[in-house]
Formats: structure tokens, sequence, C-alpha cells
């Protein structure tokens, strides 16, 4: 991943509302397509516990 390019989701809804992330110094940037302003940070290891997790269905009482 080069730094400042957003790269979505594989599981991108067919209207575009979609998880994107990017690296940039160092950190990973977590954003939903259609809220571009709102972006969240983490360090490589909360990002892949914050993907260990949702792989293992953690959060699926979140969804609507």
């Amino acid at each position: 991943m080069n730094n400042f390019d957003w790269q979505k989701s594989s599981y991108c809804a067919a209207n575009n509302n979609c998880i994107e992330v990017r690296t940039v110094n160092g950190l990973i940037e977590l954003r939903e397509s259609d809220d571009g302003d709102v972006v969240v940070r983490t360090t490589a290891a909360g990002f892949a516990a914050l993907l260990h997790h949702t792989k293992a269905g953690e959060f699926d009482h979140h969804a609507s």
C-alpha cells in the first residue's frame, strides 16, 4: 500500500459504501467512502487486532 493511496475493501457494496484504508507515516488510517472527512488512525498492531476480531465475528451483533 502506498502512502496516501486509499484502498477500498474487497467487500465493497455495489452502492459504494466502502471501508477504505491507507498508511501514513507508519500509521493505518480507516474511513468510510461516503464520509471521507472522518478518519480513524491506529497502529499496525491495532489494525491487525481489529481484523482478527472482525473475522472472528465479534462485532456481528452491531450489524443492522
